[in-house]
């Protein structure tokens, strides 16, 4: 488990982190999203150490990190794979990493196969791909069998075949029992693999709950429905109210096609059949965690992009 409070990081002027608390719990997939200069990658390094908190505290399995006597067994880390000797090969990183901790090279050769590197397990770490070298880093997190593992951005670089395996792979590991953070820019990478969601934005926590209850409180869901008979519809539809009370929504696009919020498919179908009104089309879509996520962040992006015209 991974325990922030109250965790705050400055440099000088300015505020990276500020006033940061969660809890990673063991079992489930966390995913960590904000954008680019949101504090996530700060957070993890105070996480492990590499940055010491201006104020507040962070636990790993209920202690500092540096208080670990043997930190490869308990938490695997990839915060940056490009953290590699290049002139080593990819065997050879890991057997010196192995060796710091009396990790058997056997162990070496198990990793170096789980992440399907056998086959440049001799080439020099300096020649490998984006991919191969997050897979070694990847390896390199997963060397001591650690109960806890802290990844940002796994994915980055990897081919289809390879964000599979990442996906399954830690949704296994949390099958297990164990405690995984996952960072990650591809929403519906996360959305395949997160149980549980913590949203960082300007260093802040804006989000903390599981997917599911955070995609319903930052989405409507909506049914796009075509007919012949657009404008009855819309009227039909905003004349009716659902049922209990609530509102109604109906944006009409291109085409005859309707976009209706607060009335479920069902109900819009009886609603069309009794009025003899034919529908083409009636699809019921749900949010998405990009939809949630854009929503709330919507105020809290540092590097904003333009739109185009």
């Amino acid at each position: 488990m991974i325990v922030a409070e109250r965790l705050t990081k400055r440099y000088g002027s300015t505020t990276a982190v500020d006033d940061v608390s969660f809890t990673v719990r063991p079992g489930l997939v966390t995913g960590f999203l904000g954008p680019n200069g949101a504090g996530k990658s700060t957070t993890m390094r105070m996480i492990v150490g590499l940055d010491a908190p201006s104020a507040g505290s962070v636990t790993v399995g209920g202690r500092r990190y540096a208080q670990s006597r043997t930190p490869l067994t308990e938490v695997g880390v990839l915060l940056d794979a490009k953290a590699v000797h290049t002139g080593r090969s990819a065997r050879a990183h890991l057997r010196a990493m192995a060796a710091t901790h009396g990790i058997p090279n056997s162990r070496v050769d198990e990793v170096i196969a789980l992440t399907g590197l056998e086959s440049v397990a001799r080439r020099r770490a300096g020649k490998f791909s984006l991919g191969m070298g997050q897979r070694l880093g990847i390896a390199a997190a997963l060397l001591g069998d650690p109960g806890t593992l802290i990844l940002d951005e796994p994915v980055n670089g990897l081919d289809p075949e390879g964000v599979r395996w990442v996906r399954e792979f830690v949704r296994h590991l949390a099958r297990e029992g164990r405690t995984v953070l996952l960072s990650s820019h591809l929403m519906s990478e996360m959305a395949q693999t997160a149980d549980h969601v913590i949203v960082l934005g300007r260093g802040r926590v804006l989000a903390d709950a599981p997917l599911g209850e955070l995609v319903a409180a930052w989405t409507a869901n909506e049914v796009v429905v075509r007919t012949p008979q657009p404008a009855e519809l819309a009227a039909a539809l905003q004349a009716s109210g659902p049922s209990g009370g609530g509102h109604v929504a109906v944006e009409s696009v291109a085409d005859g096609t309707l976009r209706v919020t607060g009335l479920p498919a069902a109900a819009i179908g009886d609603l069309a059949a009794a009025r003899g009104i034919a529908l083409h089309e009636l699809t019921p879509r749900t949010g998405s965690l990009e939809e949630a996520y854009m929503a709330l962040t919507e105020g809290s992006v540092q590097y904003q992009s333009k739109e185009i015209a």
